[in-house]
């Protein structure tokens, strides 16, 4: 089963399309580079007719009626993304990962061993066995409630939160073997 996207944040928007278009301004259409908000898959809309779209807007484009979006173009890559949408990927990753915190503490509480060497906690950047270990024997005490429990009960983890951001930002650029967090 493919992840199915249902809202997406605007990350930049063309009204006018992408400027290296070489076809005439009447054919050309409006463009919106947006990531999409459970999967963090990163796509391309095309907005109606006379829709203004604004950076950091939440639009649906789910199955039935939309109300913005004309229609999705497909996915792109990170190397396709504009300098504004670059600019704005970090911190729309941010404010997704801060609005779902309990989806990514989960992470922490139910990560598993990819196989005999490898943990999925151990892809999280910066994370080691020692790391790991420490992890896995405070959630045996009791499951982390958020961050700042994580933070609090693992010395050696300051900011978890980032360690989560850094690793959609990897997963996103398509250079890992494991995905945790995009689709």
């Amino acid at each position: 089963m493919k992840a199915k996207e249902e809202h997406a944040i605007i990350l930049d928007f063309l009204p006018h399309g992408y400027p290296l278009d070489k076809r005439p301004l009447h054919k050309k259409t409006a463009i919106a580079q947006a990531i999409g908000k459970s999967y963090f898959v990163l796509l391309e809309l095309v907005p109606k007719r006379g829709q203004f779209l604004k950076p950091h807007e939440e639009v649906y484009i789910g199955e039935g009626k939309r109300d913005k979006i004309h229609h999705i173009l497909g996915r792109i890559n990170v190397s396709r993304l504009t300098e504004t949408a670059k600019a704005e990927l970090n911190y729309v990753i941010e404010e997704l990962v801060k609005k779902n915190e309990k989806k990514f503490v989960d992470f922490f509480n139910i990560a598993q061993p990819i196989n005999i060497r490898m943990h999925q906690l151990e892809l999280l950047p910066g994370i080691g066995k020692r790391h790991m270990q420490e992890i896995i024997e405070e959630r045996e005490k009791k499951p982390f409630e958020n961050f700042e429990d994580i933070k609090q009960r693992v010395k050696l983890i300051p900011d978890p939160e980032k360690l989560i951001v850094k690793r959609i930002l990897q997963e996103l650029e398509g250079k890992e073997k494991h995905y945790l967090f995009v689709a």
